[in-house]
């Protein structure tokens, strides 16, 4: 079956990025679908959440009838959709969710990792760190309460950077799928290695269902790029992207 991430269909890829960008949203009212209850939903909410996804690999979900704080409400909501695999990080709740909330506790793990301060988090998608056989592929980000101040999110559909960079140059897209494209270090800790190193691709393509997958950080600290002119103008390239 043709495949519109083989570099060397470009029929294939063209077909697909010209029906990707005809029913991309144009605001992101399209993205919104009010929720009766998150926890269960109708056939005609999972329609609705399942079309948003599907133009734009994300959707936004409003319910403020319902109070925000319950945990339920995300978990819940998750199940339905497919998400049923917690990550079940280190410093997750006990619950296996993560509260995702400024620690001052300069004793506690939590205080050393960005997303735990008051630091901007530049960008990443999540888990990018993981070995590849625990990828995240889905994930839901739900607001609890609002922030005192700032607490914004840029998002963007990995899809959209695939087909901006594959625009520029194709070689990109295939220095970027190379299997140590980038270098994770390893993560060391009182009792030496926490997490090992960890290379990968970028972009990627499942090999059973055929979609893509994206694995980055613009972080500069905690990644390694493989040196090569090719890799490291596709990495130039797509920082410059995502500061558009």
């Amino acid at each position: 079956m043709a495949s519109p991430f083989d570099l060397g269909d470009d029929t294939a890829y063209r077909n697909w990025r010209e029906a990707k960008l005809v029913a991309y949203p144009r605001n992101i009212d399209e993205l919104i679908v009010p929720l009766d209850d998150p926890r269960a939903l109708t056939a005609n909410e999972s329609r609705a959440l399942a079309v948003a996804c599907g133009r734009a690999n994300m959707v936004l979900y409003d319910a403020p009838h319902l109070p925000a704080a319950d945990k339920s409400l995300p978990r819940l909501l998750a199940q339905q959709l497919g998400l049923v695999r917690l990550e079940g990080n280190y410093l997750a709740d006990e619950d296996g969710l993560s509260s995702i909330t400024p620690n001052d506790d300069e004793t506690s793990a939590r205080g050393e990792f960005i997303p735990y301060t008051h630091k901007p988090i530049n960008w990443h998608t999540d888990g990018y760190y993981n070995a590849l056989d625990r990828r995240i592929l889905g994930m839901t980000l739900h607001c609890a309460q609002d922030a005192e101040t700032g607490g914004e999110n840029a998002l963007l559909d990995h899809e959209i950077a695939y087909i901006q960079l594959r625009d520029i140059n194709p070689d990109f897209i295939a220095a970027l799928m190379q299997p140590d494209a980038m270098t994770i270090p390893a993560r060391m800790d009182e009792d030496n290695i926490a997490r090992a190193e960890q290379s990968g691709p970028v972009f990627a393509v499942d090999p059973e269902q055929g979609f893509l997958y994206m694995r980055y950080t613009a972080r500069t600290r905690s990644i390694v790029w493989k040196n090569d002119p090719t890799t490291q103008a596709a990495v130039k390239t797509l920082a410059e992207i995502l500061a558009e």
